[in-house]
């Protein structure tokens, strides 16, 4: 997956050069284009595998949100985590996302289920797994994706300061376990899934003390209230 072929932003081409001139960047793009041979759908396209990096560049890092996989039905995925395209019925997890950010800001669910609004602000928003296969949950884990996702997180521990991570649910915390605290806020709960939610997300407030914290240290507070107009 040489960097001259993919599409990515300028500051984490830079940071992540050594990741996509190791060998299991290689392997892994051959397993991608060898599942697209076989004739399998693959999400998102091809042009935003890294589009949560895109959209935020890495001395522009405020808040980090881990997920897990992309959603793998039709349509959906588009390379930020929790987020779905426009006209997309807004999946179980982002609904109780929204429940919780009306509890704790006030304000009212969006109509659609699209994150491209706090991700322009500094929000990044980083799945762990970037593919997945078309009606096949977790089908790209374990295929160095997380090996990169680790180099992602750990450079945002790394070169940036103060920034907050958000970590829902088990495996985000371990996977962030080694951010540094006396550098960064690190925010735990419970998972936004319906399964979950209700084990201590809702009512954790993450929002406002995300807020509370970034303009503690200086820093411009996020507006989390989604744009309606979509496309």
């Amino acid at each position: 997956m040489a960097e001259g072929e993919v599409k990515l932003e300028e500051s984490w081409k830079f940071a992540l050069e050594s990741e996509f001139s190791d060998p299991y960047m290689a392997d892994l793009k051959r397993f991608l284009v060898a599942e697209k041979q076989a004739g399998k759908r693959i999400f998102p396209k091809g042009s935003e595998y890294f589009r949560a990096l895109d959209l935020t560049p890495l001395d522009e890092v405020k808040v980090v949100i881990l997920g897990q996989d992309p959603y793998h039905g039709f349509g959906q995925a588009h390379g930020l985590c929790f987020s779905v395209q426009p006209g997309v019925r807004t999946p179980p997890s982002l609904v109780n996302i929204y429940k919780e950010m009306q509890s704790d800001l006030g304000i009212p669910p969006a109509s659609h289920g699209f994150l491209e609004h706090w991700a322009e602000q500094g929000v990044l928003l980083l799945n762990s797994v970037l593919t997945v296969e078309e009606g096949k949950a977790a089908a790209h884990q374990g295929r160095g994706w997380e090996r990169f996702t680790d180099a992602v997180i750990r450079t945002v521990n790394d070169e940036c300061d103060g920034v907050v991570f958000i970590l829902w649910g088990s495996y985000a915390q371990k996977k962030a376990s080694f951010v540094d605290q006396q550098r960064h806020l690190v925010l735990k709960s419970a998972h936004p899934s319906p399964l979950s939610a209700h084990n201590g997300f809702l009512g954790s407030r993450p929002f406002s003390k995300t807020n509370e914290y970034l303009q503690s240290i200086g820093k411009d507070a996020i507006d989390w209230q989604l744009p309606e107009n979509v496309q």
